[in-house]
């Protein structure tokens, strides 16, 4: 298991990059970036640690009916 630099959400955590203000899971930490892959799959992006937040239980939830309602066409 890879050791996690302090101050960095983990591998796998759901975070929002305020930055662009997208959502995804982080995939790995490349020198003094961490890359994120959206929620539904999708290309990565590097994203700026000081720019990243853990989403709460109940912000995870609400990203992840919005992908699927995105996915299904009815969008609200």
């Amino acid at each position: 298991m890879t050791e996690v630099p302090d101050g960095l959400p983990a591998v796998g955590e759901a975070v929002r990059d305020t930055g662009c203000d997208r959502v995804g899971r982080v995939t790995d930490h490349r020198g003094p970036y961490v890359r994120v892959r959206p929620l539904g799959g999708g290309r990565e992006w590097d994203a700026d640690p000081g720019r990243l937040r853990t989403l709460t239980q109940d912000e995870l939830l609400s990203a992840l009916v919005a992908e699927v309602n995105a996915r299904s066409g009815r969008a609200r």
